[in-house]
């Protein structure tokens, strides 16, 4: 019986060391201004990262209008970058819906969308061209976000310099 409690005692106090060797002190008084200028500093390249807008684009291989394979493929890459660009275009710019609808003894006889994207990219980054499987390319774009506002500036310029 004692060699039972002892084991008992032992294994408690064992477990007991065990879970106060988590614990851990917080300090909760305000920061002197010393260390606020050291949080500062460890806070800055948070703060003066810059961000970014992102588009992708697709293509499959196999539709590309050429019969040599290899050509196929770098069409199918040129063409995933330029939908990447066309997406970032929407997201800059926005996209011009026209929409008509048809309806005769109230059934929709036709309905045609139509959407535009007209606009300007420069300083856009190529993050990555990935061939997804064996007949599709994926390109990756990237913006900054200061280069959108300068794009949009300039676009509200040249459409009041159109007249729209």
């Amino acid at each position: 019986m004692k060699r039972m409690t002892s084991a008992c005692f032992a294994l408690s106090l064992s477990l007991g060391l065990t879970a106060l060797t988590g614990c851990k002190s917080i300090n909760l008084a305000m920061p002197s201004p010393s260390s606020s200028k050291d949080a500062m500093a460890m806070s800055s390249p948070l703060v003066e990262k810059r961000e970014t807008i992102t588009a992708t684009g697709y293509a499959v291989v196999a539709v590309q209008n050429h019969r040599n394979p290899a050509q196929q493929r770098l069409m199918a890459i040129r063409a995933s970058k330029l939908d990447a660009y066309r997406n970032l275009t929407e997201q800059v710019y926005g996209q011009q819906l026209d929409a008509s609808s048809t309806v005769a003894d109230m059934v929709v006889t036709n309905d045609t969308f139509r959407a535009k994207v007209e606009g300007v990219i420069y300083g856009a980054r190529l993050v990555s061209i990935t061939p997804v499987g064996d007949e599709t390319y994926e390109t990756t774009l990237s913006l900054d976000r200061d280069v959108v506002q300068d794009l949009r500036i300039l676009f509200m310029g040249q459409m009041a310099g159109r007249g729209r």
